[in-house]
C-alpha cells in the first residue's frame, strides 16, 4: 500500500486530465482539479504531481514536447512512489475517429437531401480501421514507458490504467451518438484494441493494470448512468460539453477503481 505523503506522478491524454470536468485548472492541458488522479491524490493523502494533458501521445509521455509542456516523463524522478498511465489513444485517433465521424454524419444529414451519393461520400472521409501494428506499436510504447519509469524511480508502483468504455451494450445510434449502426462497430473494435494494447503491456511489462474499460461496459454512453459524455456541437457557454470524454461519475469512478485495486493488492 502506497503511504500517505508519497510522491504520486500522474501521466496521460484527456482521459486522465479531464477536460470539461470543473474546475479547470490548466486550460491549455485540459486538467481538472477533480480528474482521476486528483481524487486518488485526495482519498490517499498523496503527494500529487500531475502532468496530465489533452491530447497527448505516448511520444509526448516519452520524448516530445506539447505545446511548452516538456515530455511527460521528466516529472518522474527517484522520489516518486507511485505513477499512473492513461494513453495511446491518442496514438490511435480513437476518440478523433469518433468525432470526425459524428461530425461528418451531422454533415451529412442535409446532404441526403441532395442525394444518397453526397451524403456517403462525406461519410466516407472517415476511416475507423486500424492494422495490428498500430495496436501492436502501443503496447511496446506502454512497456517502454513503464521500463524508463522504473529506470528513474526504481521504488515506484506503476499502474496503466486503460480507458472508459464510449459505446456499450446500450449506444444506439442517435443524436448524441450520430453514428449509423454499421459504423459504431468500428469504434468498438477500435477501443477493444486499446484495451488489449494495455493487457499487452501490462503482461510484457508487469505493471499493474487497472481495467476500467470492463467496469465501464455498463456506463456507456445511453446508459442509465453514463460515465462518459456523448456527442454534441453546442458550445460551452450555451451548455455543451466536451464530447466523447469522461464526465465527473466517470472520473470518480475511475479513481474508485484505482484506489480499491491499491488497497486491496501489494
Amino acid at each position: 500500500m502506497i503511504s500517505p505523503g508519497s510522491r504520486y506522478v500522474a501521466l496521460g491524454s484527456s482521459f486522465a486530465a479531464g477536460p470539461g470536468v470543473k474546475p479547470l485548472l490548466d486550460r491549455a492541458a485540459g486538467r481538472s482539479g477533480r480528474n482521476y488522479p486528483h481524487l486518488v491524490a485526495e482519498a490517499l493523502s498523496l503527494d500529487l504531481v500531475d502532468v496530465t494533458y489533452s491530447g497527448a501521445t505516448t511520444a509526448n509521455i516519452l520524448t516530445d514536447r506539447q505545446d511548452q509542456a516538456p515530455p511527460q516523463l521528466d516529472a518522474v524522478g527517484p522520489e516518486t512512489e507511485l505513477v499512473t498511465i492513461t494513453a495511446g489513444g491518442n496514438d490511435l485517433e480513437y476518440v478523433g475517429a469518433f468525432l470526425r465521424g459524428s461530425l461528418m454524419n451531422t454533415l451529412a444529414l442535409p446532404a441526403t437531401v441532395l442525394g444518397r451519393r453526397v451524403a456517403n461520400r462525406i461519410r466516407a472521409r472517415v476511416s475507423y480501421l486500424r492494422d495490428d501494428a498500430a495496436y501492436e506499436a502501443v503496447a511496446n510504447s506502454l512497456v517502454e514507458i513503464v521500463t524508463r519509469i522504473r529506470e528513474s524511480a526504481p521504488r515506484s508502483r506503476i499502474v496503466l490504467v486503460d480507458y472508459l468504455t464510449l459505446v456499450g451494450p446500450g449506444t444506439r445510434a442517435r443524436l448524441d451518438v450520430p453514428l449509423n449502426e454499421e459504423q459504431l462497430p468500428s469504434i468498438v473494435f477500435l477501443a477493444d484494441g486499446l484495451a488489449r494494447a494495455f493487457s499487452t503491456a501490462a503482461a510484457k511489462s508487469g505493471a499493474d493494470l487497472v481495467t476500467a474499460s470492463v467496469a465501464s461496459q455498463d456506463h456507456a454512453i445511453g446508459s442509465a448512468e453514463p460515465w462518459t459524455t456523448g456527442f454534441s456541437l453546442r458550445p460551452r457557454a450555451l451548455g455543451g460539453f466536451v464530447p466523447y470524454h469522461p464526465n465527473e461519475a466517470g472520473m470518480a469512478a475511475v479513481a474508485d477503481l484505482v484506489v480499491a485495486h491499491l488497497r486491496t493488492t501489494d
